[in-house]
């Protein structure tokens, strides 16, 4: 099976959003099907974050897939997204991000 989060996507048209108390992960690509990263330690995602550290800009680098799920909480996420992972239903990035979360 072809990875479905494998294209880089730009900041603002992520496939995930992961946030905390204090960080914003906007997930842009990932390195493995999500059946992969389950078996693998170490499985990576690039991310664009950003954080009080950063000054509240984004920076973008790659990150341990584990580490966002763990500190993080899911926000936001395309439906493919939602299906691949199991995760509760969610509004999509482009509604959280533009605030259209009630558009039918």
């Amino acid at each position: 099976m072809a990875n479905p989060f494998a294209k880089s996507r730009p900041v603002g048209q992520p496939y995930a959003i992961y946030r905390d108390h204090h960080f914003t992960w906007h997930v842009c690509k990932t390195y493995q099907t999500p059946a992969n990263e389950a078996k693998a330690t170490y499985a990576r995602w690039f991310v664009w974050a950003k954080s009080p550290l950063s000054g509240g800009a984004f920076e973008g680098g790659d990150t341990y897939a584990a580490d966002v799920m763990r500190y993080g909480t899911l926000v936001a996420a395309d439906p493919l997204w939602q299906e691949a992972y199991g995760t509760r239903l969610v509004p999509t990035p482009e509604e959280y991000l533009t605030g259209n979360l009630f558009d039918a």
